[in-house]
């Protein structure tokens, strides 16, 4: 009974991605006459670089590219579809129009340019967008290739080089960004179009601003699930070397938005399903 008892529990762990709460503590460091904050989500510190402590993703082949599944549905908003006429679907936020440039049929980022964020608003949805990093291999870890997607303006799906590229494991391509690391490292080669295919439930609030309903997140990244359907447990938000951000409480809907990192990051393909909560 207890045997079936166990597997029955992992099983639930598995087919929810959410049976357990991660326990989130913080501790304040002084650190060259500054006070630093750190925090560790089930006992791993954000940011860690000890393999021996945050192993890093095991890297899988990338499944082929599926062109039919890429293909928006009847009832996909589409957000970019490699034309003139779709750069209008984005600002650099506040209005503006966007200073990002269109190359080869991609929305490419500029540095500094700002964020590439969409006129139209959403809450959950399923989201398809693709994108390469560059060629031309410059620099290493965070400096190579980085830029992020973020549901609602708020929740992010970093976007970095991660072919043969060592860094924090819940900052490689994949991640949600300082909360948890992708499954696996499922990277192209720099320069070769890869696909993200993200389910997202957005989180839900209070009146006071408390978390009722935490955001939801499923994502494959070139064909494998590297989130199953996880909880997130707070916001991504970079609060230092080693700190993430928690929840604040916004609206309903939120933009898209694309980040400029400061490498000349490419997405195409981009379209929207929103989805029930």
């Amino acid at each position: 009974m207890k045997t079936a008892l166990t597997i029955f529990l992992a099983a639930l762990v598995s087919v929810t991605g959410f049976a357990k709460d991660p326990v989130i503590k913080k501790e304040i460091r002084e650190e060259n006459g500054k006070k630093v904050e750190y925090m560790f989500i089930d006992g791993i510190k954000v940011h860690e670089t000890d393999p021996k402590k945050q192993p890093q993703p095991k890297v899988v082949e990338p499944k082929p590219y599926d062109a039919d599944a890429a293909k928006p549905p009847k009832e996909a908003i589409v957000l970019f579809d490699g034309s003139e006429a779709s750069l209008a679907n984005w600002t650099s936020g506040g209005g503006k129009p966007t200073k990002w440039k269109l190359v080869d049929g991609a929305l490419e980022s500029v540095k500094g340019g700002g964020q590439a964020v969409s006129k139209d608003k959403f809450g959950s949805c399923r989201l398809h967008i693709e994108f390469a990093t560059p060629k031309e291999v410059k620099g290493d870890g965070q400096g190579r290739g980085n830029s992020g997607v973020f549901l609602m303006g708020e929740y992010e799906i970093q976007v970095l080089d991660s072919y043969e590229n060592t860094t924090y494991p819940d900052g490689q391509c994949g991640a949600l960004y300082g909360r948890k690391k992708p499954d696996v490292n499922a990277s192209r080669k720099p320069g070769e179009w890869q696909t993200y295919d993200i389910t997202f439930h957005r989180p839900h609030f209070d009146d006071d601003g408390n978390v009722t309903k935490k955001a939801r997140f499923h994502v494959v990244h070139n064909g494998h699930v590297i989130h199953d359907n996880v909880e997130l447990s707070g916001g991504t938000g970079w609060r230092g070397p080693h700190s993430i951000s928690e929840y604040r409480k916004h609206g309903d809907t939120g933009p898209l938005k694309m980040q400029d990192h400061g490498n000349p990051v490419r997405f195409r393909n981009i379209w929207i399903v929103p989805i029930e909560d």
